[in-house]
């Protein structure tokens, strides 16, 4: 490698890539596998005993409750990876907390207790690993070839689109005809292969470790900046942040009400965005108690912060391709089609495959065609316009959806495939937020906070879903149902076309952030002599 090559960043890919890659399809056809089918399934099977009518509302509250554990427990792998055992470790014991998860689905098929076990299970292995294995591939790059890190993530996020296709295709399949403790059962093998092929590399891994306890750390900073006062000045830092644990306090004592679940994570959203107003309205008190470099690491966080709070009413629409498109779909026509003399037809479930194969479609010709033309044009597709224009054609995808759902409503039989169009909306904007927001993540954290950022940047995820429950329960409010009944539409409609509004008043807010937010280089600066090259540390490191 020639040393101008090296300086520009365009050395070569890590020989340890392909591991990450092969574990990572495996992984997301297990997870995708079972849970492209854990709505059908509920409501065909393990709902039985409650009548028909309410069995797709409490699947989807099923649905989106289990996702949001799936993407709350990164906080916990994250924070585990940072400060003890190293990311490899954590995913590698998380992810057989992952394999028991699928186990306990495949043999408590009809057990209420034993399948909701599972789901706990899966969660939490799920959500272990899940903001590790993306900065886990960060970690191998350097400057030396940090410009091949964006090929890489793309081809990381390929390979999830690779697995998600295949799971989405063939499960329902083997869902309907062979029940659910094959369904299952094949996703979690296809977990321990991940695990196994996971294991196979890991001598040749590029092992950070663990950070020491770093008194710079974000939670120093910001207690300082909330507990500091100066002098003849108020503390409204303090008092914000106080506002927030009221609220948060408040919002626990709804449980009765709300059910644990919303309460919980609303009083999370609180703690988070109140204490985090009210450490950037006194940060610069923390100034001279830490470090500067302490300090603007904050400062960059919050600002980071602020970009995941605009994704997730992203997430609110994009998860629901899983529950409620489905719900539509099953009261849609199911056309057949032939093809050589076999007639064949499509399960509303298989539907969910269009969005991993239109992925693996347009990821090259985003990276090959649109990107380069757009260069051409003078118009820098920086990853924050990317995101911004993500988000509109979410809200876009959910216009054409509520126009379907009003059309069914009026008596008119719709085809089950005028949902590739919404589909493909919506897998554009997914390109354009997903695979774009975990470059940007990893890019964008201070080196001490890869996996804790990472975590955050999935915990948006959990409060897209808590949107969802926040609706679907409001929508039981007699005072809602009337207004709703009102306006003249259904109420699957008009909650479809409530999330495009939602998401497109956030692409609104986003293109005007996006022109105000500084971008960083936050990759290694070199290979480094303390970094473990193969085995890696133990966990004392």
């Amino acid at each position: 490698m020639s040393q101008n090559t090296a300086q520009q960043g365009n050395g070569p890919l890590p020989r340890q890539i392909p591991y990450i890659i092969a574990n990572e399809a495996c992984e997301r056809f297990s997870f995708y596998g079972m849970r492209n089918i854990l709505t059908p399934f509920l409501i065909s099977t393990l709902l039985l005993f409650i009548p028909l009518a309410d069995r797709p509302s409490e699947a989807k509250h099923v649905f989106h409750t289990f996702v949001i554990g799936v993407y709350f427990f990164p906080l916990l792998g994250g924070w585990l990876a940072d400060r003890f055992f190293g990311k490899y470790n954590t995913v590698f014991w998380f992810s057989l907390i992952y394999c028991a998860g699928h186990a306990c689905l495949a043999v408590f098929e009809k057990n209420l207790e034993g399948f909701y076990l599972g789901l706990g299970l899966i969660a939490f292995g799920s959500g272990g690993i899940k903001p590790l294995v993306a900065s886990f591939v960060g970690d191998q790059f350097d400057q030396t070839n940090k410009n091949r890190a964006k090929v890489v993530f793309d081809a990381f996020y390929w390979s999830i689109n690779f697995g998600s296709f295949f799971a989405s295709l063939l499960m329902p399949i083997f869902l309907r005809d062979y029940g659910g403790a094959v369904a299952f059962g094949i996703p979690g093998i296809l977990m321990f292969v991940a695990t196994f092929v996971l294991w196979l590399g890991r001598k040749k891994y590029v092992h950070v470790p663990p950070a020491a306890p770093n008194p710079n750390s974000f939670m120093n900073v910001a207690k300082t900046a909330l507990v500091s006062a100066a002098p003849g000045q108020s503390r409204p830092g303090l008092t914000m942040a106080m506002v927030g644990v009221i609220g948060a306090l408040g919002s626990l004592a709804m449980t009765p009400k709300w059910g644990f679940v919303i309460a919980a994570c609303t009083a999370l959203v609180l703690l988070l965005a109140f204490g985090g107003i009210g450490t950037s309205m006194q940060l610069e008190r923390a100034r001279g108690k830490h470090s500067d470099e302490g300090v603007d690491g904050v400062r960059a966080v919050l600002r980071i912060f602020i970009v995941f709070a605009l994704v997730t009413p992203f997430w609110s629409l994009f998860d629901q391709k899983a529950s409620t498109w489905i719900v539509q779909a099953n009261d849609m026509t199911h056309p057949t089609y032939q093809l050589l003399g076999w007639s064949f037809s499509f399960v509303p479930a298989q539907m969910q495959a269009l969005n991993p194969l239109l992925v693996m479609l347009l990821i090259p010709f985003n990276n090959l065609a649109l990107l380069p033309i757009l260069r051409k044009m003078g118009i820098e597709p920086t990853a924050l316009r990317r995101m911004g224009a993500g988000i509109f054609f979410s809200a876009l995808s959910w216009v054409v959806i509520g126009t379907l759902q009003v059309v069914m409503d009026g008596g008119t039989a719709v085809s089950m495939a005028w949902q590739i169009l919404p589909y493909a909306l919506l897998t554009f904007g997914e390109v354009l937020v997903s695979a774009t927001g975990l470059e940007f993540a990893y890019s964008q954290a201070p080196a001490s906070m890869k996996g804790t950022i990472m975590s955050l940047w999935y915990l948006a995820v959990t409060v897209g879903n808590l949107w969802v429950l926040i609706l679907n329960s409001s929508v039981k409010n007699e005072a809602v149902s009337a207004y709703i009944a009102s306006t003249g539409f259904s109420v699957m409609a008009f909650q479809m076309y409530f999330f495009a509004a939602f998401a497109g008043l956030a692409a609104a807010i986003f293109a005007w952030y996006a022109t105000r937010y500084r971008m960083v280089d936050n990759y290694r600066p070199e290979p480094e002599p303390n970094l473990c090259y193969g085995t890696p540390a133990p966990k004392s490191a």
